[in-house]
């Protein structure tokens, strides 16, 4: 889980939008890519998200 006040700074790389945490990832709410979490640590690379379903 990572920390709220984390998470109000961050923002997504690739359009700059909002992000939340959800089922263990962290996701853009602008975008929809997801990127991953390990070991507690966001890996905030566009290379290393996923994109949303038809995006592709």
């Amino acid at each position: 889980m990572i920390d709220e006040e984390l998470l109000k700074i961050m923002c997504c790389p690739a359009c700059r939008g909002e992000v939340i945490e959800r089922e263990g990832k962290v996701v853009c709410l602008k975008c929809g890519r997801k990127y991953p979490i390990h070991d507690g640590i966001p890996v905030m690379l566009i290379d290393e998200a996923e994109m949303p379903e038809g995006k592709e």
